[in-house]
């Protein structure tokens, strides 16, 4: 006799106690190293990120390496608590390779399932912050285009997020997944001029580069897909911190803006926009909630989660950036004011491993899908 289906278990959307911890800690971390005026001079500067802000959140709170089993120098999270870290560096839009290396690379190494070799030495050192990986793929590159992005050892990947910085290339062939250094001499990473200047891009373009094999191609294949899953799904948390600080600044804003005697908060056509925005945000919050823990307890819907949440949250986060600059009146438009960081990183994000059209296009192909 068959045993009766179970049900599917209730996504849990609220946070615990441990990850509200978390968010304390990498807030403040955030608020005495990368508040607005420091993060403005960043993008300014040569220097890709912080190295000292990213020792101490990747280190010293141990955020590089919460998606990593801790026998292999982790913390053994999940990535419902990589997405609370990820919300509070969208609120803040710090520069720091946090998606690309502790979450996109991270997760394409444990998608591998090696115990021991240099994948799980590389794990190990990505854990502890001391060492940066990025994927070399574009980083438009939606979860289901990871064929499409497979390149060689001779050859030139555009648009690569945070390679300039990055000590380790995880490029994926269609002979299997090679770790390349980056310092290697057949590696050259020139960088781009991006949009978003608080997350750089580069081209990498390998010569001939020595490189270690990580596995074979249909092993890599299947990592690679994992890999671009998660950074999709938890960019879900970037965007709702970037939505979350847009609507938290303009509210603040329109209370002590005044005209005619009144703070121009009070005016009703104002309060109708800014109370659609709050609607928006709290559904961008419960989409990106419910991709964290898809992935976070392997859910087979993890990817119409993470497709549902993409579709949503790129464009909660671009209208409520939007409308921050907008409602900030004359200030807002200015380079001083971190307003334009926000809008460029909304921007930015909404295309990154993948565009809302082709999470809604993924959307529509999964929903078609017969039930398990």
């Amino acid at each position: 006799m068959t045993a009766p289906a179970q049900p599917p278990a209730t996504p849990d959307l609220l946070y615990s106690q441990d990850e509200e911890d978390l968010r304390s800690a990498v807030r403040a971390l955030l608020a005495d190293r990368a508040d607005a005026p420091t993060v403005i001079a960043a993008t300014e500067s040569d220097t890709p990120y912080d190295p000292q802000l990213w020792a101490s959140l990747a280190g010293g709170i141990g955020a590089a390496g919460l998606l990593v089993p801790e026998k292999f120098g982790g913390q053994g999270a999940s990535h419902r608590e990589a997405a609370v870290v990820l919300e509070e560096l969208g609120r803040s839009v710090a520069p720091a390779p946090y998606l690309t290396s502790s979450v996109v690379a991270t997760e394409t190494l444990l998608a591998l399932g090696a115990e021991d070799g240099p994948a799980a030495a590389l794990l190990g050192e990505l854990a502890s912050g001391a060492r940066t990986a990025v994927l070399a793929v574009p980083f438009a590159t939606p979860p289901a285009g990871a064929e499409a992005a497979l390149t060689s050892r001779d050859g030139t990947v555009r648009g690569v997020a945070d390679a300039a910085a990055a000590d380790v290339l995880l490029v994926p062939t269609a002979d299997g997944l090679y770790a390349v250094e980056a310092s290697d001499p057949g590696v050259a990473v020139s960088p781009l001029v991006p949009l978003d200047l608080t997350r750089p891009l580069a081209a990498v373009t390998l010569s001939g580069a020595a490189g270690t094999l990580l596995a074979d191609a249909d092993t890599s294949a299947t990592a690679v897909r994992r890999g671009l899953l998660a950074g999709a799904g938890l960019l879900a948390s970037e965007q709702l911190g970037i939505a979350e600080w847009c609507l938290t600044e303009t509210v603040r804003y329109t209370r002590e803006r005044h005209q005619f005697n009144r703070p121009v908060g009070s005016f009703q056509s104002l309060k109708h926009r800014m109370a659609q925005l709050w609607l928006e945000v709290v559904s961008a919050r419960a989409a990106a909630r419910n991709a964290a823990d898809a992935l976070a307890t392997h859910s087979p819907d993890a990817p119409l989660a993470v497709a549902v949440a993409q579709a949503y949250c790129s464009g909660v986060a671009v209208h409520a950036a939007e409308e921050c600059v907008q409602l900030h009146g004359g200030i807002g438009m200015t380079w001083e004011h971190p307003a334009h960081l926000y809008l460029k990183r909304a921007k930015a994000d909404s295309i990154a491993y993948g565009s809302a059209g082709s999470h809604r296009q993924a959307v529509a192909e999964l929903a078609e899908l017969p039930a398990p």
